[in-house]
This record gives structure tokens, C-alpha cells and sequence, in this order.
């Protein structure tokens, strides 16, 4: 069984920055790839960025793109999105997830590719 969870989200101003981190239990951590999601109140849940098992492939939303920068430390177990120049439309809950297939080459960014996710931190970027 796997086990994500997130942790550091809060409040920010606009322009601020935050780091969430997602610690991943089981076995096989570096085998598969990583993915950060949002939703926000109203919302359908959105990509946000991912990274490959290989850390050779990432992937990001436009919206994201320059502000936002994955990572991870296979030794930890854990992804991390450094999240940079806060917007007020960034406000969500994020949301971690494991790529349903391992050794997949290429970051893939459709919510129907994953199928372990954490139970979400919540960002608020206040204006």
C-alpha cells in the first residue's frame, strides 16, 4: 500500500513563496513518476507539474511555467514543488500523486494517469 502525504501550504502574499513537500511510502518510490495537482473551490482538478521516474522528463502547466519548479530525492521518498512569484489564482488545494505505471519515460500530465494521491494541502495566496 502506498501512503502520500503533503505538507507545507499556508497563506502568502502575493509574490511569495512556499515549498510543499510530499513524503511517499511502500517501496519502488524511484521507479515510478511524480505529479502535483491543484483544485480550487468550484473547480475540476488541474496539472500543475510532474516529473518522470528517471528525473530526465518534466512537465508543467502554462500557467506554472517559469514560477513553479518540481523536484525529487528518490533517497527520501519525496517530491517537492518549489513554488515561486505567488498569484492569487494559484489559491488551491494541492495534491500529490504516483503515476499509475512505473518506468514510464516521459512526465504525464492527465489525472486519469495517476492512481496513489495524498490528501492535499491547501495554498491560499491572499492580493
Amino acid at each position: 500500500q502506498v501512503q502520500l502525504v503533503e505538507s507545507g501550504g499556508g497563506l502568502v502574499q502575493a509574490g511569495g513563496s512556499l515549498r510543499l513537500s510530499c513524503a511517499a511510502s511502500g517501496r519502488s518510490f524511484a521507479r515510478y513518476g511524480m505529479g502535483w495537482f491543484r483544485q480550487a473551490p468550484g473547480k475540476e482538478r488541474e496539472f500543475v507539474a510532474a516529473m518522470s521516474y528517471s528525473l530526465l522528463s518534466t512537465n508543467y502547466a502554462d500557467s506554472v511555467k517559469g514560477r513553479f519548479t518540481i523536484s525529487r530525492d528518490n533517497a527520501k521518498n519525496t517530491v517537492y514543488l518549489q513554488m515561486n512569484s505567488l498569484k492569487p489564482e494559484d489559491t488551491a488545494v494541492y495534491f500529490c500523486a504516483r503515476d499509475k505505471s512505473p518506468n514510464t519515460w516521459y512526465a504525464r500530465d492527465r489525472t486519469s494517469d495517476y492512481d496513489y494521491w495524498g490528501q492535499g494541502t491547501q495554498v491560499t495566496v491572499s492580493s
